[in-house]
């Protein structure tokens, strides 16, 4: 079923960019120790800490939309019907859809481009077309997933089953579990503390 092929492609890529930030986070504290002790960081640490992050964010992209966890402000609609609402959301995520779809093809076009012209970072000699093609199938998923949510509000459909199962085999709660509803910030809502 889509539903599950989407919800297993998004936590995938999202283990993959988690996996992406630790490795970055790692030798960004290995290149700081080694300069405090030897004064010879890591040789290219900047590229490769840059590579490693847009890496992370765009993988990490498809996982935020499917929970919803993109912050909304409900000033102007807080008092409205959850008929209403629910459009509104649907055409948010038609936005986001054809946002991401954009910026998806825009990378993969920049990324042929640097590809041909050779370009490559300044430290390290690093294909520059690889940071920009990184980034195009995490927002392509995104924009899929975006796609399927506004189709589903337009529809009143519940997004349970999209989000998937609330609890591993043991019982506990498993990376799987929905949040309720994007986090939203209103006027009646105490800043967080």
């Amino acid at each position: 079923m889509l539903t599950t092929l989407l919800r297993r492609l998004a936590l995938g890529f999202a283990l993959v960019g988690v996996t992406a930030a630790l490795a970055t986070a790692l030798m960004v504290v290995t290149s700081i120790t080694l300069r405090a002790l030897t004064t010879r960081p890591i040789q290219g640490d900047v590229e490769l800490t840059q590579f490693g992050i847009a890496l992370c964010i765009s993988l990490a992209l498809p996982w935020c939309q499917l929970r919803g966890a993109h912050i909304m402000v409900d000033f102007f609609t807080q008092r409205l019907p959850e008929r209403q609402i629910r459009w509104l959301d649907g055409v948010g995520a038609l936005l986001m859809a054809l946002m991401c779809a954009l910026l998806a093809w825009r990378t993969t076009v920049g990324a042929l481009s640097v590809a041909e012209a050779g370009e490559t970072s300044m430290i390290l000699s690093l294909p520059m077309w690889w940071a920009y093609a990184s980034l195009a199938p995490g927002l392509a998923l995104a924009a899929l997933i975006a796609l399927v949510q506004a189709a589903m509000h337009f529809r009143g459909q519940s997004f349970a089953r999209l989000l998937g199962p609330t609890a591993g085999p043991d019982g506990g709660v498993d990376l799987t579990t929905p949040l309720t509803c994007p986090v939203r910030i209103s006027s009646t809502t105490p800043p967080p503390r």
